[in-house]
């Protein structure tokens, strides 16, 4: 219930049923709670059909809130005092577990220390929230280029390292990196005129993004195994023990990200009943002998 408290007065609106998938739960249990939260004195507003939000509080349930709830960035930079705590410390553990019942920390303070980034982070939320487009100054796309993009954004990666917009020149949504924009203007007179257009595509363990979807298997050894959950930590789900050796069964959005990842540790890593990650990789051999 606190973890759908927090997603009720984030920055995105979701619906029941996208609640329900991201609590790993039924949208029954998610009316439930609302149903409660209404009990307890939260003023739940209704944004449309199936889309709900808690909104400015009572005196009585702001105290509450206050008791409970940071911003994804004080919680970025709570993490970050409880990391300094000597390894130790007794309570180091349990202050991790206990904040991480609640937000989806460890990712935030990969960035949050980066002025930059948690000033432009907090940009896009207030655009978010007033539904205004913005400007991305400097934008550094894969090859290295910069340039301004022109976007409404519409909502964060569960991890904050990524906002979706949709791209007013392009005219579709987009993934941008947050560590790859040099500032963030928000154009406080241009509201948003493309919002049902708005679709965040699914993202994959390697934080790859796209529509299409592809399964694919990677038996691989331990060493493999300890680097991919250093990078990619929310693979741990997909990851399972297959004798002394670790099997990743997973669906992803492009074969770019686990293609690199394969290609990088090739002597530690084997594609399994993957042919489109076979051929890919195939290629991408090809290509750089020629």
């Amino acid at each position: 219930m606190l973890r759908l408290m927090k997603l009720m007065t984030g920055n995105t609106t979701y619906t029941v049923e996208e609640l329900a998938d991201k609590l790993d739960t039924s949208y029954r249990s998610i009316y439930r709670y609302i149903d409660t939260f209404r009990e307890a004195g939260f003023a739940v507003r209704k944004v449309r059909t199936g889309v709900y939000e808690l909104v400015t509080m009572g005196r009585r349930t702001r105290e509450i809130d206050r008791l409970v709830y940071f911003s994804d960035e004080e919680a970025g930079i709570i993490s970050g005092l409880i990391e300094s705590l000597d390894n130790t410390n007794a309570l180091k553990q349990n202050l991790h577990q206990k904040l991480a019942a609640i937000y989806d920390v460890a990712p935030v303070t990969e960035f949050i220390s980066r002025k930059s980034n948690a000033l432009n982070v907090r940009e896009l939320s207030n655009a978010i929230q007033d539904r205004r487009c913005v400007i991305l100054h400097d934008f550094k796309s894969s090859s290295g280029n910069a340039r301004d993009r022109h976007i409404e954004p519409f909502a964060f990666t569960t991890n904050y390292i990524h906002v979706w917009g949709y791209d007013l020149e392009d005219g579709r949504c987009k993934m941008f990196g947050i560590a790859r924009i040099g500032e963030v203007e928000v154009l406080q007179q241009e509201e948003w005129k493309h919002s049902r257009e708005h679709r965040s595509g699914q993202i994959d363990v390697f934080r790859m993004s796209g529509e299409r979807t592809l399964h694919v298997k990677l038996l691989m050894d331990l060493h493999a195994r300890d680097l991919l959950l250093e990078e990619f930590p929310t693979a741990a789900a997909d990851l399972s023990p297959a004798g002394d050796n670790w099997l990743l069964e997973t669906d992803v959005s492009g074969l770019k990200g686990v293609g690199r990842f394969a290609i990088g540790l090739a002597d530690h890593v084997s594609v399994i009943d993957s042919p489109e990650l076979e051929e890919y990789i195939h290629k991408f051999i090809e290509l750089y002998l020629q």
